[in-house]
C-alpha cells in the first residue's frame, strides 16, 4: 500500500507543496524588493476538493513558469524573477498571481518588506501544523500496525 494512497497524507503533501512553493515566491518578491515596477506575486489560495466518489483530491491550477523580464521604466537587462515552478519531490504548482503591497514607490515598485516578512511567518507556522499533523498521522499507522500487547 502506498502512502500517497490515503487522502489524508495526499492532502498533506499537497499543502507542505503548496507552502514550499508559497515561500518560494515570497522569497523572490524580497529579492525583488529595490527591481524598479516590480509587482509582488503571491500564490492563490490552498483548496482540496473531492472529486467525485473517488476520495482523490483536486488543487489550485498550475503555474506558468519563466523568467519574466519587467517593462515598465525599468534599466535595460534587468530582470525581475516571477515565480518559477518545478516539479521535483512531487510537489504540485499552483498559481501565482500578482499581489500588489499597500504601498508603491517612486520608481513603482510596489514590494512592502514587512509584508512580506509577515506572509514568510505565516507560511513557516502553516507548514510547521501541516508537518506536525503529517507526523501524527504517520504515528497512529504505526500504532495500527503494531502487535496488541507490544
Amino acid at each position: 500500500m502506498d502512502i500517497e494512497s490515503v487522502p489524508l497524507f495526499a492532502m498533506l503533501k499537497s499543502r507542505m507543496g503548496y507552502l514550499n512553493q508559497r515561500q518560494q515566491v515570497i522569497a523572490e518578491n524580497v529579492a525583488n524588493a529595490s527591481t524598479p515596477g516590480f509587482v509582488p506575486q503571491d500564490l492563490q489560495p490552498f483548496t482540496t476538493k473531492s472529486s467525485g466518489g473517488s476520495g482523490g483530491l483536486a488543487l489550485a491550477q498550475p503555474a506558468q513558469s519563466d523568467l519574466t523580464r519587467s517593462g515598465s521604466g525599468e534599466a535595460a537587462g534587468m530582470i525581475a524573477f516571477s515565480h518559477s515552478s518545478s516539479s521535483d519531490s512531487g510537489s504540485s504548482d499552483f498559481k501565482a498571481v500578482q499581489a500588489p503591497d499597500a504601498d508603491a514607490e517612486l520608481n513603482g515598485n510596489q514590494v512592502v518588506l514587512e509584508q512580506q516578512m509577515l506572509k514568510m511567518n505565516e507560511t513557516r507556522s502553516q507548514y510547521d501544523i501541516a508537518v506536525g499533523l503529517y507526523q501524527k498521522a504517520m504515528g497512529f499507522l504505526q500504532l495500527a500496525a503494531q502487535e496488541p500487547g507490544k
